[in-house]
């Protein structure tokens, strides 16, 4: 089961379902997003490394739909925003960097 493509077209969920996705833990694929910055002299092209899961403990992501996500606040039900709704393909800030 992908948790967040589930936890993204299931708005009712349970307390027991969302503690049972908490317990099987975040999900952490190696996605294919890469993304070209273009540069004073060059262009620079970055792909998805997925070390990021190991730096942000709260990331995860949905190869369903290609893009990473807030783990805890899929779960918890957080704010409505790209972390929760769209998912998030650059480097978008979160207040979750912290956690």
């Amino acid at each position: 089961m992908n948790s967040v493509d589930f936890l993204l077209t299931n708005k009712d969920i349970t307390y027991e379902i969302r503690t049972e996705i908490e317990r099987l833990g975040r999900p952490i694929p190696d996605l294919i997003i890469s993304k070209t910055d273009v540069g004073k002299s060059r262009n620079y092209s970055r792909n998805f490394n997925s070390s990021v899961y190991d730096r942000f403990k709260w990331l995860c992501g949905c190869p369903k739909r290609n893009k990473l996500f807030c783990f805890i606040c899929l779960v918890m039900g957080g704010n409505q925003n790209a972390w929760t709704q769209e998912g998030c393909v650059g480097k978008g800030r979160h207040k979750a960097t912290a956690w």
